[in-house]
């Protein structure tokens, strides 16, 4: 899980104040019913197909997520305050 719980949490930072309620729903729907967050990573990077019933736009958003193009450093959560900001 080292790398499966910082790509989600920083993820969730990034992105949950400005998605839609739809995508919060798709979003939450993701990180809950798939019994294996393994899964999760190898889909957000590729490495396996995602399965249809998954396949959505917060699922390419994770994918461009975890391309991390400006190559940030990614290897631990960020702390939980982000989710007590006000939104911006």
């Amino acid at each position: 899980l080292i790398l499966v719980r910082p790509l989600s949490s920083l993820f969730a930072k990034e992105n949950l104040n400005r998605m839609s309620e739809q995508q919060l729903n798709l979003y939450d729907r993701l990180i809950n019913e798939p019994s294996n967050d393994w899964d999760i990573y190898y889909w957000a990077t590729e490495a396996k197909p995602t399965p249809a019933e998954f396949e959505n736009d917060v699922m390419a958003m994770l994918r461009e997520f975890a391309k991390n193009k400006k190559r940030e450093q990614r290897l631990r959560q960020p702390d939980l305050e982000y989710l007590f900001e006000p939104s911006r």
